[in-house]
């Protein structure tokens, strides 16, 4: 009669154990938002060069969002829906980017807040960024 080692019964458990209890996909709440982007690359701006561009938006929360400020560098031109977006309703953020003032390379942030709070009182705010190459 041939006996298991320890070591093949144990490596025979582990097997068992881990065939019965495959993975569990974590379940993440969705977000606040959902952007078409995040992050916007320029490339190469000349100095005193204007720069339009978008972000755009879907209000995935499931209750009524409304942005209360936006805040952002000074070379930075923000418009923003004023209004009350129910769920699932789209908004756009419009930014025009002035290097007139830029001397060198830079990443820039946008910070959007809004009047919807976190749980916890505190207001919810997402980060857009844009960069650009400043060339003479």
């Amino acid at each position: 009669m041939i006996r298991p080692s320890g070591f093949c019964t144990a490596a025979a458990a582990l097997l068992l154990l881990l065939a019965c209890h495959a993975p569990q996909k974590a379940q993440t709440p969705p977000g606040f938002v959902s952007w078409d982007k995040k992050k916007i690359e320029l490339g190469p701006v000349k100095r005193g060069e204007k720069r339009a561009m978008t972000y755009e938006f879907t209000n995935t929360s499931g209750e009524n969002v409304q942005i209360d400020i936006v805040d952002a560098c000074a070379c930075t031109k923000v418009e923003f829906p004023r209004g009350v977006l129910e769920p699932g309703q789209k908004g756009r953020l419009e930014v025009t980017f002035d290097s007139s003032e830029k001397t060198a390379a830079e990443t820039i942030t946008i910070n959007v807040i809004f009047k919807n709070t976190h749980a916890n009182g505190v207001p919810r705010i997402e980060m857009l960024e844009y960069s650009f190459d400043l060339v003479q």
